[in-house]
């Protein structure tokens, strides 16, 4: 049994006690649980059976029996008994977007719902409008929600880049380190720093190629894998992600990790534009059709020069303009993670943070940072802990005093204000010009209506007092859809105000997209990474955000955070 399938059990028990109206934190300790596991590398199953489960964090006796249970007779008994009384079609409906398993027990108790076909019927006949705190907005996005779900029935086929990365860059790393193994490289979307992987793609030199697969058939995150053979093997990883492993002889390196790592439409274009020069280009070479020889590279450095282009980095490799500015020498120097001096976005224990200001200071500090705002959330947050005004105030204090104390880094003091669906802000004025930053987020009070998100929007980017707007499309990869918002009206006004927006470096936002940040910074719209950290570690996240501003094509000079601190 993979780590996958151990943690979707997890996960469908906490859904099943939601629905049962488990207590919030027991259903909390399922939902973590699940995560862990998903992102172990080693085989869960074994650390089960072998009694060392225990050592994950969140992973107590209790949890352990379960997992015990589920590894050894497939299930766990205490989800089997909550199926007798739940109906399954309950469990299936809960995962359409935004509609939460306290919501699906409603439909049941009050409509009699118990599965897709139950609820689509309820909606059309508008039954479900005339439920309390519902209404027609909402049944029509559980219409919506139920196209998606015939449409993809065993729910996202693509994982995000932060749960796939990881594991590939351990098996390249184990490939490198084999003596069989002359060279080896991540390739596909991860080399690209997509937003979202279907698998990996790994690319090595041999020559001894069928030892090399055998050796790595045998690493501790393979659950399962294919005969090796002279020319690749493939593997499902304990977390159940594929993993093609292909050899190729160290003299063609280069076409076989420039074809795997693509994009498809990139390689298309290439292919077509060297086609034209009497050139055919694959994984296998270079052939010239004026003498039929085919030529062979190391590298792919060599390839680009060969058919006429400078080199293209793989964030760049989408086919949207980098071939002809490659041909031209007009690609951009694009901005690098060395080069950002400060994080401006990042929380504490003062509000849902678990790190204290101490903490948050030191772990900036390591990084080289040279500033660092703290920006815990505004008085109106939603979610709990928030920071009432006299709390913020003498937040103000503590980290002057830290400041005056010499260290190696400087400390903002800010705040991530709540935008209120009128746009305004938390806090009097005379306390938001006390602040050295300040960043409007919206978190509450979502809307379908996209004029309505955008004038609110607009309203706080007007606001003098508001430095940045924060994840501002409010999307969550692969759980929540960006909310309706135009856009292009909110990067005129962030232009003609000089407000700043944030690509949100968070692997499970990345918002600013890389579309819009493009867009953004060719307005003129000045942008900051942020990692929005709500513990030490990970304001090392930022590369995620890195990864955004290059696929946007962004320089160093359209990022502020390039530069010290300005104010």
């Amino acid at each position: 049994m993979t780590n996958a399938q151990i943690a979707a059990a997890l996960e469908e028990l906490a859904v099943l006690y939601q629905l049962d109206g488990a207590d919030h934190y027991r259903v909390l300790a399922y939902t973590n649980s699940a995560r862990t596991i998903k992102n172990e590398g080693r085989s869960v199953e074994e650390m089960a059976l072998a009694g060392t489960i225990t050592e994950l964090p969140g992973v107590g006796k209790t949890l352990e029996e379960k997992i015990v249970a589920l590894v050894e007779t497939g299930e766990i008994p205490a989800a089997a008994k909550l199926k007798e009384k739940i109906p399954e079609g309950l469990l299936e409906i809960s995962r359409i977007q935004g509609l939460g398993p306290k919501t699906v027990r409603r439909l049941y108790d009050e409509l009699d719902v118990t599965g897709p076909d139950d609820l689509r019927a309820a909606a059309e006949a508008q039954k479900v409008r005339a439920m309390k705190g519902l209404g027609p907005k909402v049944e029509e996005k559980i219409l919506t929600g139920l196209d998606k779900l015939e449409a993809e029935p065993e729910g996202p086929t693509r994982l995000r880049l932060d749960e796939i990365r990881p594991v590939a860059e351990e098996l390249a790393a184990a490939l490198r380190d084999n003596p069989n193994c002359e060279r080896a490289e991540v390739a596909g979307s991860v080399r690209r720093w997509t937003e979202t992987c279907k698998d990996i793609d790994l690319i090595a030199s041999s020559t001894s190629p069928k030892e090399l697969a055998a050796a790595i058939a045998e690493h501790e995150l393979v659950a399962e894998h294919g005969n090796p053979n002279e020319t690749g093997i493939r593997l499902t990883t304990n977390s159940g992600i594929g993993v093609d492993v292909r050899f190729v002889a160290p003299e063609a390196f280069g076409h076989l990790l420039q074809h795997f790592t693509g994009s498809g439409p990139h390689n298309a274009e290439l292919r077509e534009r060297a086609v034209a020069r009497g050139l055919h280009v694959s994984e296998n070479g270079i052939k010239d059709d004026s003498t039929g020889e085919t030529e062979f590279f190391a590298t792919e450095e060599e390839i680009y020069e060969r058919l006429g282009y400078r080199y293209i980095v793989p964030e760049l490799r989408e086919d949207r303009g980098e071939l002809d500015a490659a041909a031209a020498g007009e690609l951009p120097e694009l901005v690098e993670r060395s080069q950002i001096k400060g994080d401006l976005h990042s929380h504490t224990t003062l509000s849902d943070g678990v790190g204290s200001l101490e903490e948050m200071a030191a772990a900036a500090e390591a990084l080289g940072y040279e500033y660092l705002a703290i920006t815990d959330h505004s008085e109106s947050h939603g979610f709990g802990n928030n920071v009432e005004a006299d709390r913020l105030w003498q937040r103000i204090e503590e980290i002057a005093e830290l400041n005056h104390e010499g260290r190696g880094i400087r400390l903002l003091s800010g705040s991530e204000v709540n935008i209120h669906p009128n746009g305004s802000v938390d806090y009097d004025d005379d306390l938001l010009e006390e602040l050295d930053w300040v960043i409007a987020s919206i978190h509450t009070a979502f809307s379908d209506d996209a004029d309505r998100n955008t004038g609110r929007m607009i309203t706080a980017i007007e606001n003098p007092q508001v430095d940045c707007i924060g994840h501002p499309t409010g999307r969550l990869i692969n759980r929540r859809d960006p909310y309706p918002l135009n856009i292009e009206r909110v990067i005129a006004a962030a232009v003609e105000n000089d407000t700043m927006i944030e690509i949100n470096s968070n692997p499970r936002r990345r918002d600013l997209n890389e579309i819009h940040a493009r867009m953004a910074a060719e307005a003129g719209v000045k942008i900051v990474i942020n990692t929005d950290a709500h513990r030490p570690e990970t304001l090392e996240l930022i590369e995620y955000g890195i990864a955004t501003a290059r696929r946007a094509w962004l320089t160093p000079d359209q990022v502020q955070n390039t530069r010290s601190w300005w104010k």
